[in-house]
């Protein structure tokens, strides 16, 4: 079955939600963005969130330690870098954190870019849509066509919602979907979206 990350966790209520309806990962979001959420915050989410769903925690070019930090107290279980870091950063952060499962964000623009970053010392990928400016979040689609055969798995992002991400799987056939503002009203997780998007998936598999 294809997996569900929801992403963009920032309040108690989004907890209660994924509570009930038990994606398979969710996301707290540590860069800069409108779902921005700081360690202390990240921290009494977890508390509440049910021990059988990991927290990925998602970072741009963050500094090693800090991240670490959050892992160490186990605030986040896998991590998921969104910016510029190469491979001498993620081989630094695989040596300080060898347990933690890494996911490496493309903005896709080439099968060649994606085949590039395959090489990298992640453990996942995840495909999402290239905008100016943005490392992610955009909310916009990408050609799935410019995605190559892949050995490691991929979590697919960019622009899935309810009424399509079930042609997505059927065509590109990744590890997991990630959604985040496609399950919001008003830029805030509601509930019915979140289910909704889950029973898709569900149903279809």
């Amino acid at each position: 079955m294809v997996k569900v990350k929801i992403c963009g966790l920032r309040r108690a209520e989004d907890i209660a939600m994924v509570n009930e309806f038990h994606p398979d990962f969710v996301g707290f979001v540590f860069a800069d963005s409108k779902r921005k959420v700081d360690s202390k915050t990240a921290k009494l989410l977890r508390k509440e969130l049910r021990r059988d769903i990991p927290a990925v925690g998602v970072f741009v070019n963050e500094d090693v330690e800090i991240i670490r930090s959050l892992c160490i107290q186990e605030i986040i279980q896998m991590v998921q870098l969104h910016g510029d870091e190469d491979e001498e950063y993620m081989k630094e952060l695989k040596n300080q954190l060898p347990e933690i499962p890494v996911i490496k964000a493309v903005r896709v623009r080439s099968k060649e870019q994606i085949l590039e970053t395959e090489k990298t010392e992640c453990d996942y990928l995840l495909l999402d849509t290239y905008v100016k400016d943005m490392y992610g979040g955009s909310g916009k689609t990408f050609d799935k066509g410019m995605i190559p055969d892949l050995k490691k798995p991929y979590f697919l992002a960019g622009g899935l919602d309810a009424s399509n991400v079930i042609d997505n799987i059927r065509v590109c056939h990744p590890y997991a979907v990630d959604v985040s503002s496609a399950v919001e009203i008003d830029g805030w997780k509601d509930a019915g979206k979140i289910k909704e998007f889950l029973e898709r998936i569900r149903e279809h598999e």
